[in-house]
């Protein structure tokens, strides 16, 4: 290993310099509102704000299966919240999730509005709230609510870790990749062995499923990091597997869409989701990113 330049850390440690790297100017060591910004309500009782990244897929994934299988009362307005201009520290988003980070939830269903924060917490609510997508068999719910779990508290060293060092810190730290390329590696290792012997990840196809899909699914299919060949994913043969066939599934693939509003390829872009035709009609409004 190369020798790195070595750092003492202070006493105390202060705010006194940007982090560097691409999320510099959104990062901060303080919580709170920097902006007063009232968010839109549409015209159904779920109202989701929210970014195409893996935490926002889960969602998005999730109430197009919903759809799907015949939930009407999943229908949504999806509103896109743009992380690199901080609308996450906006008045109105703060109040539905203190934590400024996507996606959030109001469900408006009831007779007192509900917000709920955490992508894990969102796609547990719409779970039981629909009564689809978790085993009824207590076992198998124990089972899919450990998966789900295991994939909130792993996809940090993922996504924070791997993702942040291997693609976006200013510097390449050869300690930081190689510590979290051996720790994604491993959880990868985790999924395979587990799905060797699995169809999905606890019975049924279910929010588990999703819920790891968005982040270790793409990762797999080349979506994330541009790391495939780095982590050697094509040697994880049962992720690979079943990374297809959630991939190939039509809910699926419009969920991936919604709010999305970066890449090169427009037709995989749905800026903003308020009826299940605008997968049919996506305009040029929805499409492109629209001035605030």
């Amino acid at each position: 290993m190369a020798d790195a330049t070595e750092y003492t850390p202070p006493k105390v440690w202060t705010w006194d310099a940007e982090s560097g790297g691409r999320f510099a100017s959104i990062n901060r060591p303080i919580a709170g509102a920097t902006k007063e910004h009232e968010l839109p309500i549409g015209k159904h009782p779920l109202q989701l704000y929210s970014l195409a990244t893996p935490n926002g897929v889960k969602v998005t994934v999730l109430l197009e299966e919903l759809l799907a299988a015949g939930h009407t009362g999943a229908e949504y307005d999806a509103w896109i919240i743009n992380i690199m201009e901080g609308d996450q520290f906006g008045s109105d988003f703060v109040a539905i999730n203190p934590n400024s980070k996507i996606p959030a939830l109001m469900d408006r269903s009831g007779d007192t509005p509900q917000r709920v924060f955490e992508s894990g917490a969102i796609m547990l609510h719409l779970a039981e709230k629909f009564g689809a997508f978790m085993p009824a068999d207590p076992a198998m719910r124990t089972e899919a609510l450990s998966w789900m779990f295991w994939q909130m508290g792993s996809a940090p060293y993922l996504g924070g870790g791997f993702g942040h060092f291997y693609a976006y810190a200013p510097h390449k730290d050869e300690y930081a990749i190689n510590r979290f390329t051996m720790e994604t590696k491993r959880q990868l290792d985790v999924l395979d062995r587990h799905l060797a012997e699995h169809s999905w990840m606890a019975g049924d196809y279910s929010i588990a499923d999703m819920a790891i899909w968005a982040w270790y699914g793409q990762l797999v299919l080349g979506r994330l990091y541009g790391a495939a060949d780095f982590l050697d994913v094509t040697s994880y043969k049962n992720v690979m597997r079943w990374a297809e066939a959630i991939d190939a599934r039509p809910a699926v693939q419009r969920g991936r869409m919604v709010n999305r509003a970066f890449g090169d390829d427009l037709s995989l872009q749905l800026r903003e989701r308020h009826d299940a035709s605008d997968f049919d009609t996506k305009t040029q409004d929805k499409l492109q990113p629209q001035e605030n």
